[in-house]
């Protein structure tokens, strides 16, 4: 009997519960602060408890899990936390829909999503997890919010929000479908209600400047929120108003970037919000009716600008700050009383959205800024600028009859722009300003200057820095959420809740009907007594925003138990090592986890400016869609583990039949894994199937991080067959009697070159890991060293050494992706149970890098025509000695001159005829 036959089966079921039993009883992967060795921290976002992994969540950990393992191996005190985002909208949903409570419902997914975690095998430190949900975590976060009111960074205002009359409560703008509710269907409202703020626009500059100190995070990345931050350099203008009857009213501010555009405004825009628009409806049914019409639908900027331009003349007039000149105040739709002023500028010969409104409305377009080739036009018309046209005439100039065929060409220039302007679209671009009196033929910069000191002499305006970033509002009107901590006192105002007194704990056995809060609706909870003046008072009802737990929980995993948020072990582990997480939270999370950090630093708890030096934004998981055409036109999807697939020779999909009957499905492409699609893959039954080490092979095998990872089960049958041979290999090799050490001046060439690819490979694997974080590659150079030592047949003592060697590296090489198995192949290598992540990483022997000879390519006039080997210092003459004899680089010689041969060493000979 071979010794093949005699080798025990790979069993990942096994093998991986017995590892686990390991590392659990071990306590392997619970780590304390350690000054005597270098620290790092790898932290992948928080998931959300919502009953089951994803894909998603594999890969992601996954990525974590190898980075976390590899580091240790290289020496390193390593920190892979994990804990649970635990509050919001989806607790809620789900506990009407299986008429339960949230925090029953989320216990129970914690419970069963850290069993799947286990199951795969993740390197987590499991004594600092927490529940965002757990009183012992938000009490900080509350206390931290007194602290800031205190500071002013926490404040509370009016807001408009959307606003779901039927739910009772506020939407986020993605929760707004077509002006309605996403779960109710309710016509949406814009509401103005008391909302509470976190000042982030404190810290607008700052933010924006560290984002060049980031060099670890992805420019993708950066640039959104160089754009969301949005710092621009304009002016702050006033323009007087005044009724029909030219009663003066409040003046108007607006802020511009352009100035150089300002005699081209032909009208003011305000918001339906703004004062002077209720102001004017006061008196005007027909405006009264328009603005509770806006009130419906969304308040984002993105709706905003895609929407239909839609306005109402108010009646009141805006003075022009140069000329004196009347210009009508519209209600437009797409002004937002939370941005800016609530009060725009309207020059619709140059911005595109203005243009729209004034096309659809009738209002003047006015040319004020050219590019260089008009102005040279109206040069050479013979016209002076300031004389073009009467600079507020909504007509276009006339230009004056000539003959010279060289001045006809200048007009039809001229005329081409005015007719493009009034009839295409705005001019965007900053030129030389024509039709603007004292200011024509002035650049942007120059108009810029010469109107910041006529506005700021005549204290009408202003130079300003504005940002498009505006004040974090952290309130919400649900219920599943962490108590905002203040008391609400007739007497004294808004009132924080004293330290002391904290945490406001939010009950939890409560019967949840999804309608109204169940703080709201109970009085008891509700009443208080003020702490100022002790007279009856009420709490704050409002909940945090969610984004307020996943802001600052990177920083208690430094803190576990610590009395306040976070104690000096904080500074031991901090700044975050490497982030790992989806782009989808560039924006939102990553600036306020940013925002967050700079808090924590300014109260004197962390010493570090930033959160995380290093992000890596990994891609999606998508799959195959499947479907079947409904009667009724909608769409039927099927799950790719019930659908048959055929391929063609390249791996194509060609046809598709469902498993349960055997008749044809539709075939949908490739998208993103999703319940609305069908196309999830539950990683348990993964796991079952192949083993836990073959999905995270696989995971990290089919794409490099940052790309979209398609999958298909083919790959990862794959995967299996390639761990079923490595095991195969190494305990067939154990079962020999003895393993010689390797003696490398008693090395054949064969054996010589095998430990040379054994030595690249682990300088390879080692940058993939490490620098690259290209696990693909990595794990296709282990293949490519399989496959070597597979057919290496070599049972001499040196032979036999040398394999050993391999196959060792192999395990340690291995162990960050596939834990299990080579926490099993380590002892039978002869090596006692032990934690690998102990055992150093190898490291490439420089001795075994050398090489002796080199294959360099040969080329006649270009083109590939053979392959030489040399010694590596074989000199020149021999090289061209050994190209032109190689057998087929002489038959396209055949008998021609050889004009020059070109030799690039250590990689070409081309032989030139």
């Amino acid at each position: 009997m071979s010794a093949e036959a005699d080798v025990r089966p790979y069993d990942p079921q096994a093998i991986e519960a017995a590892a686990q039993r390991f590392w659990e009883g071990t306590r392997a992967f619970e780590v304390k602060e350690d000054a005597s060795r270098p620290k790092y921290y790898c932290l992948s976002m928080l998931p959300y408890p919502s009953g089951a992994l994803h894909m998603g969540h594999v890969r992601n950990y996954t990525i974590g899990d190898v980075i976390s393992r590899y580091k240790r191996m290289c020496g390193y005190n390593v920190l892979q936390p994990m804990g649970w985002d635990a509050f919001g909208l989806p607790a809620e949903n789900a506990a009407i829909k299986n008429r339960t409570a949230p925090a029953k419902w989320t216990y129970a997914n914690i419970e069963h999503m850290k069993a799947q975690l286990r199951q795969m095998g993740y390197a987590i430190d499991w004594s600092r997890e927490f529940a965002t949900c757990r009183p012992d975590y938000y009490v900080h976060e509350q206390r931290m919010f007194v602290r800031l009111m205190k500071k002013g960074l926490a404040y509370r205002k009016n807001a408009v929000v959307n606003w779901d009359p039927v739910d009772q409560t506020v939407l986020a703008n993605e929760q707004v479908i077509d002006g309605r509710g996403w779960r109710t269907g309710a016509l949406v409202e814009k509401r103005e209600i008391p909302q509470w703020f976190l000042k982030i626009t404190a810290y607008a500059q700052e933010l924006l400047d560290e984002l060049d100190r980031l060099p670890g995070w992805p420019e993708a990345v950066k640039t959104m929120q160089r754009n969301w931050i949005g710092r621009s350099e304009g002016l702050e203008i006033r323009f007087d108003v005044h009724d029909a009857d030219g009663r003066a009213l409040p003046p108007l501010s607006v802020f511009t970037t352009r100035p150089d555009t300002l005699m081209g405004v032909t009208f003011v825009s305000i918001a339906g919000e703004h004062p002077l628009a209720r102001h004017a409806a006061g008196s005007d049914p027909d405006l009264a009716a328009f603005l509770d019409e806006l009130r419906h639908g969304g308040v984002s900027e993105a709706e905003m600008e895609t929407q239909e331009k839609r306005g109402m003349d108010t009646g009141l007039r805006a003075v022009h700050p140069l000329t004196g000149e009347d210009v009508p105040v519209y209600v437009a739709n797409f002004v937002l009383m939370n941005y800016g002023t609530g009060a725009v500028m309207g020059v619709p010969g140059h911005d595109e959205r203005d243009w729209q409104f004034a096309k659809k409305y009738g209002l003047p377009i006015r040319m004020v800024v050219v590019p260089t080739e008009v102005r040279d036009a109206l040069a050479e018309i013979g016209q002076d600028l300031a004389q073009h046209a009467d600079p507020m005439s909504s007509a276009l100039g006339e230009h004056p009859a000539t003959d010279s065929y060289d001045t006809r060409a200048a007009v039809q220039v001229v005329e081409d722009f005015e007719r493009r302007i009034r009839e295409e679209g705005a001019y965007t671009e900053r030129g030389w300003l024509v039709n603007s009196g004292e200011l024509d033929g002035m650049d942007y910069a120059q108009a810029f200057e010469a109107l910041a000191a006529r506005f700021e002499a005549e204290g009408r305006g202003q130079r300003r820095v504005n940002f498009r970033l505006r004040d974090w509002g952290v309130s919400r009107q649900r219920y599943w959420g962490c108590p905002i901590p203040v008391i609400l006192c007739p007497r004294c105002g808004d009132v924080p809740v004293p330290e002391d007194q904290l945490p406001v704990v939010l009950p939890e056995d409560v019967a949840f009907s999804g309608v109204r809060s169940p703080i709201k609706e109970d009085p008891e909870w509700r009443r208080t007594t003020c702490p100022q003046c002790g007279g009856a008072a009420e709490r704050e009802t409002d909940t945090f925003d969610t984004f307020m737990e996943s802001s600052w929980y990177y920083a208690r995993y430094t803190s576990p138990g610590a009395a306040d948020m976070i104690d000096a072990r904080a500074n031991y582990w901090l700044p975050v090592d490497q982030y790992i997480g989806g782009i989808e939270h560039a924006i939102l999370h990553l600036l306020y986890f940013r925002f967050y950090h700079k808090l924590l630093r300014d109260a004197g708890l962390v010493a570090s400016d930033e959160p995380a030096t290093h992000l890596l934004c990994q891609g999606m998981v998508i799959a195959e869609t499947f479907y079947r055409d409904s009667a009724d036109g909608s769409k039927e999807w099927i799950n790719p583990a019930d659908v048959e697939i055929e391929r063609d020779e390249r791996g194509r999909i060609v046809g598709a039949v469902s498993k349960l009957d055997g008749l044809p499905v539709q075939i949908g492409g490739t998208e993103k894994m999703s319940k609305s699609k069908n196309n999830g893959v539950d990683p348990q039954l993964m796991v079952a199937r192949y083993g836990a080490d073959t999905v995270r092979l696989f995971s990290m095998f089919a794409a490099p991080p940052e790309q979209s990872l398609e999958w298909h089960e083919a790959g990862v049958e794959g995967m299996a067959r390639f761990l079923r041979r490595f095991w195969r290999e190494v305990v067939t090799h154990a079962s020999q009697p003895d393993h010689p050490v390797v003696d490398p001046a008693a090395l054949t060439p064969a054996q010589k070159a095998l430990r040379r690819q054994l030595h690249e490979t682990i300088q390879k694997v080692g940058d993939d890991y490490g620098r690259r974080h290209s696990f693909n590659t990595a794990i296709a150079a282990l293949m490519e060293l399989l496959n070597a030592v597979s057919k290496f047949d070599d049972m001499s003592d040196q032979g036999r050494a040398v394999r050993h060697e391999a196959l060792e590296a192999m395990v340690l090489l291995l162990n960050p992706v596939t834990p299990h198995v080579c926490h099993a192949l380590w002892q039978v290598l002869g090596h006692p149970e032990t934690l690998l992540e102990d055992v150093p990483f190898p490291q490439p022997d420089p001795a075994a890098l050398v090489r002796e000879a080199v294959t360099l390519a040969v080329q006649v006039n270009g083109k590939l025509r053979g392959t030489i080997e040399v010694p590596v210092n074989a000199p020149r003459e021999e090289i061209e000695r050994l190209a032109q004899a190689e057998p087929n680089v002489a038959k396209f010689i055949d008998g021609h001159p050889v004009r020059k041969v070109i030799v690039v060493p250590g990689k070409i000979v081309n032989i030139v005829l």
